[in-house]
C-alpha cells in the first residue's frame, strides 16, 4: 500500500474550503518565501544535470526551475528513473510530456498518466497503452476527475 496521495485541484480547493483555519500554501509561502531563483541556482542545475549519478539528475528533473534546454536533455536520459521524475514534475512542458508518453518504460508512461497537466490527447493515447498498469492509472485518474466534478456540482 502506498502512502502517496494525488489530489486534484478541485479536491485541494474543497479541502481548503472545509478547513478555513488552515493556512493555504500561498499564505505560508508569503510568510516564509523561498529564496529567489538566481543565475547561480540555474548554473548549479545545469552542472548537476551533467552528473554521472542518476539520483542527482533526478533532483534536477524534479526542480520547478530547471531550464527548458536541460529538460529537453533530461527527457532523453538513459536512466528511466530520471525520466520518471521529469514525467511527474508539474512544471514539465506539455510537449515534453507528449514525448514521455511514448517512453519505452511503462513506469515513465505511468507517471505521465498521473500528471494533472497532461493534455487530453495524451491521456487518450495512454488509455490504449500496451501496459495494463498504465491503462489502470489512466482509468484511476479519470475516476478522480469525475469524483471531483461531482463534488464541485454538489458544493455549487
Amino acid at each position: 500500500m502506498s502512502c502517496i496521495r494525488f489530489n486534484t485541484p478541485a479536491q485541494r480547493a474543497q479541502l481548503a474550503r472545509m478547513a478555513p483555519s488552515m493556512k493555504t500554501a500561498e499564505e505560508i509561502a508569503d510568510e516564509h518565501p523561498a529564496p529567489p531563483v538566481t543565475e547561480s541556482k540555474i548554473r548549479r542545475l545545469r552542472v548537476l544535470a551533467e552528473s554521472p549519478v542518476g539520483k542527482i539528475r533526478e533532483s534536477v528533473a524534479s526542480s520547478y526551475h530547471t531550464p527548458a534546454d536541460v529538460i529537453e536533455k533530461l527527457k532523453k536520459d538513459p536512466d528511466a528513473s530520471v525520466r520518471a521524475v521529469l514525467a511527474r514534475n508539474e512544471t514539465t512542458p506539455c510537449d515534453v510530456l507528449r514525448d514521455l508518453a511514448d517512453d519505452e518504460s511503462a513506469t515513465v508512461r505511468g507517471w505521465v498518466a498521473v500528471n494533472y497537466f497532461v493534455p487530453d490527447d495524451v491521456m487518450q493515447k495512454l488509455a490504449d497503452d500496451e501496459d495494463d498498469t498504465v491503462r489502470r492509472l489512466v482509468a484511476w485518474r479519470a475516476s478522480l476527475a469525475e469524483e471531483a466534478a461531482q463534488l464541485e456540482t454538489q458544493t455549487a
